[in-house]
């Protein structure tokens, strides 16, 4: 299980996801333009069409729970 973030940028600053494990450590953080290459960056491949899907699904400033189910 998996604890995501969608965080709003200001002007300079981009919008960003992260994605946090049991324990709240930090496993992946990536700009939300950059999803696919952010998950595959932080070895997360195998959850890629979940995670975009959540991802693109879920409003700003919120924390989800994500169970893969695989």
């Amino acid at each position: 299980m998996f604890y995501i973030i969608k965080v709003k940028g200001a002007k300079p600053i981009p919008d960003f996801v992260q994605i946090r494990d049991l324990d709240y450590t930090l496993r992946a953080y990536f700009r939300l333009s950059q999803i696919e290459k952010g998950i595959e960056k932080n070895n997360l491949k195998k959850y890629l069409k979940e995670l975009t899907q959540m991802i693109n699904k879920i409003p700003f400033g919120k924390i989800h729970k994500f169970t893969p189910s695989k």
